[in-house]
């Protein structure tokens, strides 16, 4: 990981500041949300091969294990601290989109970095990617559908353009060109972060009144909510495995989610103000993931990890 991409939660609360100065600079870029999330998944593709996909069944037992901490824990937990918050309704279907979002793509370099099980991450990463198409709209639906109309076919079908096919366009180009792209792979997560950052700044342009009336409530449930998937994973994944390595990889992939997409489910059926936990989230869960990490890593007894293949 590049000095540059080691700074992005720096990136991102600078293009946060800057946005809430001169939201005029950005509401105009609301079109180029979901475009930018594209880049994302598709940077994330290049990244990736099908035998990283197929290691899912070489390790059913975790990687389910892992599937049932995300989309059993996230999705529950945001209702309830939105609820518990007394968030409006559009805040609470941000939360809970957050929520029922696969594993973030950063998550893979946090883990190398807390020396947790790499490979396992990366297998948890793609597996939640791919079950994302049907459990993302169904959970949003379940927890947040009688409250907010839920257009769960129309947000499946979105899920699956801005998700599966730039990731397995990617995943096409690195099996069919993997040695060619060596010398220039190094700068799609340059890319992928620079297109994170114009996507929450974009959002905080687009809603400057609405952070300042709340702000301090919407970031006080992103907190407790990356709390409670960073705690829930690690200690549940203690009691199931017994397993350091494996227990911090599942804190990790639990409690770091693609806020990314969320955004954009949220900027495209809800509202601008229900994109707003998506992009706190995406400043804070690498902010939270990174000391958990610096933390994990001074802890003796534990051997260095394999370097991760994905940003």
């Amino acid at each position: 990981m590049s000095a540059a991409t080691a700074l992005f939660p720096l990136w991102a609360l600078l293009g946060s500041a800057l946005a809430y100065v001169q939201p005029h600079w950005l509401t105009p870029l609301k079109p180029a949300i979901v475009p930018l999330l594209g880049l994302v998944m598709f940077g994330m593709g290049v990244t990736l091969t099908w035998r990283q996909f197929a290691a899912v069944l070489r390790r059913p037992q975790r990687v389910g294990l892992g599937m049932a901490l995300q989309f059993g824990i996230m999705p529950l937990a945001a209702w309830i601290i939105a609820q518990g918050l007394g968030l409006p309704a559009e805040l609470v279907a941000g939360m809970v989109l957050v929520g029922a979002s696969p594993g973030g793509t950063a998550s893979n370099v946090i883990c190398f970095l807390a020396r947790g099980d790499v490979a396992l991450s990366i297998t948890l990463t793609a597996a939640s990617t791919l079950l994302a198409v049907l459990a993302t709209p169904l959970l949003t639906w379940l927890y947040v559908g009688r409250e907010v109309a839920v257009p769960v076919w129309d947000m499946l079908l979105s899920v699956a353009k801005i998700v599966l096919l730039p990731v397995a366009l990617g995943v096409v180009l690195n099996t069919w060109l993997g040695a060619r792209l060596a010398p220039v792979k190094h700068l799609f997560p340059l890319l992928s972060m620079a297109a994170i950052v114009l996507i929450i700044a974009i959002i905080v342009a687009l809603n400057v009144s609405n952070i300042a009336a709340a702000g301090w409530l919407i970031a006080l449930a992103v907190v407790l909510h990356n709390a409670v998937g960073l705690g829930a994973g690690y200690g549940l994944g203690w009691l199931a495995t017994r397993d350091l390595r494996v227990a911090r990889t599942l804190g990790i992939e639990v409690g770091m989610q693609n806020s990314g997409l969320a955004v954009a489910l949220a900027v495209q059926y809800f509202s601008a103000a229900a994109a707003i936990p998506g992009a706190l989230f995406s400043i804070w869960h690498n902010l939270s993931g990174s000391a958990l990490a610096a933390l994990w890593s001074r802890q003796a007894g534990m051997p260095a990890a394999a370097s991760p293949e994905v940003p």
